[in-house]
This record gives structure tokens, sequence and C-alpha cells, in this order.
């Protein structure tokens, strides 16, 4: 018997957490680098009553992000998408950056926006990241956006020499999923579908454990301690925002990046966090 079918990419704790929530009476289809953890990530949820498939899958690669959407739509009609995978600035090299999290969830928002059935969602998890740099021109806003998946990563302020650091590469990333999820989001309507962005903050998970435990882990404890919040949030609680997006009470809400860091941002430019400070 078909179902619709929940695709999502990455077996950390955010996609976990949100596919719990939203993931009921759906095949989740659960892609991960490595098979072994995807087949992990699957068997925590069937034993939690879900019913979830493992399978290996490479985010910086269109042949790969094909794969799971043929095995996908083996099991039935593809209603949702959850985009949490990606690689840190303590994790890789520029390269790496710009290939898994700007090029591959471009790729991965135009191939899915293919198929995916009337009345569906998707939820791409960026970063605070994207709004900590400064302004980009009006031009390459439009570019991040609007460029041949292709094309993207050829663009003149993507190239090394324009790029200061994996942490700059990072951030360039994350606008441009932001950037991305909107002009994609007018095609999803087309087809009757929705798409947004959720934009974290701290949040504990063992990818952030790296951050805290790298070259700026000083930097990002003091961004917590620093915000309204006063604390590092909780995968459930973006779990809380992806729920609300991908349910009937979200329907009005599409093209749209929703903050939740506490605050941080806020602080970065009208509080202590501020670099003048």
């Amino acid at each position: 018997m078909q179902k619709d079918v929940l695709i999502l990419t990455g077996a950390g704790q955010i996609g976990i957490a949100i596919a719990r929530r939203v993931g009921y009476g759906t095949k989740i289809v659960l892609g991960n680098r490595r098979q072994e953890s995807a087949d992990a990530a699957a068997k925590l949820l069937n034993e939690a009553g879900f019913d979830a498939v493992g399978t290996a899958f490479d985010l910086s690669s269109r042949e790969s992000i094909l794969n799971i959407i043929s095995v996908a739509q083996s099991y039935g009609p593809i209603r949702y998408l959850v985009n949490a995978a990606g690689v840190s600035p303590s994790q890789a090299p520029i390269e790496r950056i710009l290939k898994v999290d700007l090029y591959g969830t471009a790729v991965l928002l135009e191939e899915v926006g293919k198929v995916i059935a009337p009345g569906g969602c998707g939820v791409i998890i960026s970063s605070q990241s994207g709004h900590r740099m400064p302004a980009l021109t009006p031009e390459q806003d439009y570019a991040l956006a609007c460029a041949p998946t292709e094309e993207l990563l050829s663009l003149d302020f993507l190239q090394p020499g324009a790029i200061r650091d994996t942490l700059h590469a990072y951030q360039l990333s994350k606008r441009c999923n932001e950037k991305r999820t909107m002009a994609e989001a007018v095609k999803w309507g087309a087809r009757g579908a929705r798409l947004n962005d959720i934009a974290p903050g701290i949040i504990v998970t063992p990818l952030a454990l790296d951050e805290f435990n790298g070259p700026r882990g000083d930097f990002y404890k003091n961004m917590f301690a620093k915000c309204p919040a006063g604390r590092p949030g909780t995968a459930d609680e973006v779990a809380n925002v992806a729920q609300l997006l991908m349910s009937e009470a979200g329907a009005f809400i599409t093209g749209a990046t929703f903050l939740i860091d506490g605050g941080a941002t806020a602080s970065y430019f009208y509080g202590p966090l501020r670099p003048e400070a």
C-alpha cells in the first residue's frame, strides 16, 4: 500500500525531532552520508512506531539527490521534505561547505520542487549565520536566489579569493539557503505546495558540541550567554516551529525564514554581542 512520503536528509537530532512531530502516518525516507547512520536513525524511528527506511545520501551530488527522490517515489507521492543535512565551519574546508550547504541545498529544492505533491510542504534548516554578515548587493542576493544551480559555484563572489574563511563560506551558504527558499517557494506554489526555512541559533547537538570544542568555541559560548534567552536551544524547540510550518495552521506561510536563536542576532546588532561592544 502506498503512503505519503517524507524525505528527511540528515540523521541528526534536529531532523529526527522534526520527523517525530510530522512523520506519523507517512513513509519516512531518511538519507545520510553514512548508510549505517541512516539505518540507525531509521531503526530509532521504527522502534517508536514510525515507518522509516535509511539510505546513503550525499547532498553535494545531484545524482544522489535524484536517487533519494526515486527511492521515495517507490513508496508513494512525496508530500514532505525536511532538509537537515549539512556541514559546519569546523567540519569542512571552504570548497566542501559551498558544495554541500549552498549548491546541494539549491539542487535539492529544485529537484524535489519538480515532484512535490499538491498540498505538500518543505522545511529547510539553515542558520542564524546567514543574518550575521554584511549586506550583499541586490544583484548578489538575486543571483543566490535565482542563478541556475549549475552556475551557482561560478559566481564571482563565491570564488576562493573572495571568501575569508570557513565561517564566511558558511554564512554565504546559509544566506543562499534563505534566498533560494524564497525563489523556489514561488515555483513550489505553482504545484500547490509550500516551502519555508528555519534559521536556528546555537542548538545543542553533536555538531554544536564540535563547534564548542573547536577554534571558535569561546565565541559560541559567549553568544548564547549574552543572548536574551541566556542559553542554547534544543532540537525540540526547532521542531516546534517546523510543526507549525508543516501543518494546516501554517497554510498561509511560504517563502519565509524563521529565526530561532534566543535573540542572539538581535543582541549582535543591538545588544551586548555587537562587535563594537
